[in-house]
């Protein structure tokens, strides 16, 4: 894949340094990690839902952080004392730390997390604020604003 310059469109823009930001880190060469594996759904208008399958973690070693429009799961499991007695003959659960970060939009914030049968969930809502909701002007004509002076007979 080829790379792609964009210096110039930072020389050229004020005031989208997070556009930029997000066009450079996809131009990056793909780092990203496929675990654990994860759903986005739409649960309303502005509620959304991230479900993350952390199977054999408990709550007490998985923790969230929303941080500059950033939302960061990491995962450290507890050393466990392997038993003596048994021998793995595979190891098919996972038992490895993790960091999963999702790129939230402006106004979306993380409203709360359950750990529910090995399934991580996290909603997250949109609040506008009402300075940036668009609202409904009324429009009214001239004629209705006129005063009408009612002149006395003499």
């Amino acid at each position: 894949m080829r790379h792609v310059d964009f210096a110039p469109l930072y020389r050229s823009t004020v005031g989208f340094d997070r556009l930029a930001n997000m066009l450079d880190s996809l131009a990056q060469p793909d780092q990203s990690q496929s675990y654990p594996p994860y759903n986005i759904e739409r649960t309303g208008e502005n509620t959304y839902r991230i479900t993350m399958a952390v199977a054999g973690f408990e709550e007490s070693e998985i923790s969230i952080e929303t941080r500059e429009h950033t939302l960061t799961v990491k995962g450290e499991k507890a050393d466990e004392k392997e038993n003596g007695d048994a021998e793995f003959l595979y190891r098919g659960i996972a038992k490895r730390a993790f960091e999963r970060r999702f790129q939230l939009a402006e106004h979306v914030e993380a409203n709360g997390a359950s750990l529910r049968n090995g399934l991580l969930h996290i909603d997250l809502k949109r609040e506008i604020p009402e300075a940036m909701k668009p609202r409904k002007i009324a429009i009214t004509s001239e004629a209705s604003k006129a005063k009408q002076i009612e002149a006395t007979a003499a």
